[in-house]
């Protein structure tokens, strides 16, 4: 598929969401709109248009209300509920972080015919910016044990204790053993206390499941594979620019699956700016 053809999904995107300010339109809807799975559609928008889908709408109403305050006799208060904010003061501490001015002083500025504040901080990048080598490979059915975490990604570190304190005595820790996370929500969607984690590791055909640890198959079929080198706090961006930038590069479409994280070294070991984790995210079946 045409990098263009991208572009155009997610123009119609941004049109909806310009027209529906105050109303923001579904998560499924919009992904709809993009002809892209709901599950990666996030990341996708994030890594083309430089802002998650959040801060998107946030930007466009604060700017919208720059305008309201510039050429209108409007209270501030009804702006600021217009705006999305429960009160004056959370719309004031918003409006001044984004601009750099208090609406009241924008308000003064407009009367005394200057022009509406810049924007102190700099505008959106698209994720391209990342320097990526991201390619398609076939990722095998694999069987895997794992732990499931519920709860923000950077506090899964009790389920990996749990599953390695089930698997070493069982001397399933060998060293072809891969260390494996399966990403099932964005965090930029999701609502910290909702976010799944698998923690997982491979095992051999006969392990069975025992108490909180679970067996399961993932994989089986194209992915597209991208090596982040650094922190985990990372992977955010790697993640929204393999979907968002190099996907349309290789003309594929990201599947409903999960994603997969494959880790190369040991955390506990390995200084934050030398870790290195491949990413996979699933793609739909050519054609």
């Amino acid at each position: 598929m045409a990098r263009d053809d991208y572009r155009q999904r997610i123009n119609r995107v941004l049109a909806c969401l310009e027209h529906n300010l105050d109303a923001l339109p579904s998560l499924d809807h919009l992904a709809g709109l993009a002809h892209y799975s709901p599950h990666h559609f996030h990341r996708m928008f994030t890594g083309m248009v430089g802002e998650s889908l959040a801060a998107y709408a946030r930007r466009l109403r604060l700017e919208r209300a720059a305008m309201f305050l510039s050429r209108t006799a409007r209270p501030v208060t009804d702006i600021a509920f217009e705006s999305g904010y429960e009160s004056h003061q959370a719309f004031t501490r918003a409006f001044k972080a984004h601009f750099g001015v208090s609406p009241r002083a924008c308000r003064e500025a407009a009367r005394l015919g200057l022009p509406l504040p810049k924007r102190p901080v700099p505008p959106p990048k698209p994720q391209g910016d990342i320097a990526m080598d991201a390619t398609i490979v076939f990722f095998p059915v694999t069987k895997v044990a794992y732990v499931r975490h519920v709860g923000p990604y950077d506090q899964c570190h009790a389920a990996w204790e749990t599953l390695c304190a089930w698997a070493g005595p069982k001397g399933l820790l060998g060293p072809q053993t891969r260390a494996m996370g399966i990403s099932h929500d964005d965090p930029e969607v999701t609502p910290p206390e909702k976010i799944r984690y698998d923690a997982c590791i491979t095992v051999a055909e006969g392990v069975k499941a025992e108490g909180p640890v679970g067996v399961m198959d993932i994989g089986g079929g194209d992915y597209a594979m991208a090596l982040h080198e650094g922190p985990y706090s990372g992977l955010h961006a790697c993640y929204a620019a393999l979907c968002g930038v190099e996907l349309p590069k290789l003309g594929r479409e990201p599947g409903y699956a999960p994603s997969i994280e494959i880790y190369l070294n040991d955390p506990a070991t390995t200084p934050p700016t030398d870790l290195r984790t491949e990413i996979y995210i699933p793609l739909l079946p050519k054609g």
